[in-house]
């Protein structure tokens, strides 16, 4: 019995059961960045300090305008899915992923309008947590990469297709 060479290899992993094998480059940008905005949805949003009483609060994304920002991950991971995945975007998977990339970063951006707005009182500082920057920028990446603002870098680009 021989061995299979790598080709081989690589047409076996192909027709695997694997839902990502053989994703297109920019599908799996935005598969990779909607992965990252439902993980900074598990991270703080905000949190919530009292002066002089050593209290802290902190609260995730699954709530309020964050619950816009679920909806858009679904979308933009459902778009990268939609018609042939082998293939780049056709014009319907591309609006629905970049109205899930616009609704992650339209509730990032609201939910920190509305953290900066309410200021503070009686010594309560409420502040804009880190995971909901990295959603904003999830969001914001994933729109700047589908309307071919930027371009990925070639060493990022090069892991991808070894991904892929």
């Amino acid at each position: 019995m021989s061995r299979p060479n790598q080709n081989q290899l690589y047409n076996m992993s192909q027709n695997s059961s694997n839902p990502v094998a053989g994703l297109h480059k920019s599908k799996m940008y935005s598969l990779i960045l909607a992965g990252l905005a439902l993980v900074s949805l598990l991270l703080p949003w905000i949190t919530v300090s009292a002066r002089g009483f050593g209290v802290g609060y902190s609260h995730n994304g699954f709530g309020g305008w964050g619950y816009l920002a679920l909806l858009g991950v679904a979308a933009a991971i459902a778009s990268c899915f939609m018609g042939d995945k082998t293939k780049a975007y056709d014009d319907m998977s591309k609006k629905v992923a970049l109205g899930g990339f616009g609704a992650i970063a339209g509730g990032a951006v609201i939910y920190l309008i509305r953290i900066i707005s309410v200021g503070g009182a009686y010594g309560i500082k409420p502040s804009p947590g880190f995971g909901l920057f990295i959603g904003l920028a999830a969001g914001a990446i994933g729109l700047l990469l589908l309307l071919g603002i930027i371009k990925p870098p070639k060493s990022i680009d090069e892991k991808v297709d070894k991904l892929s």
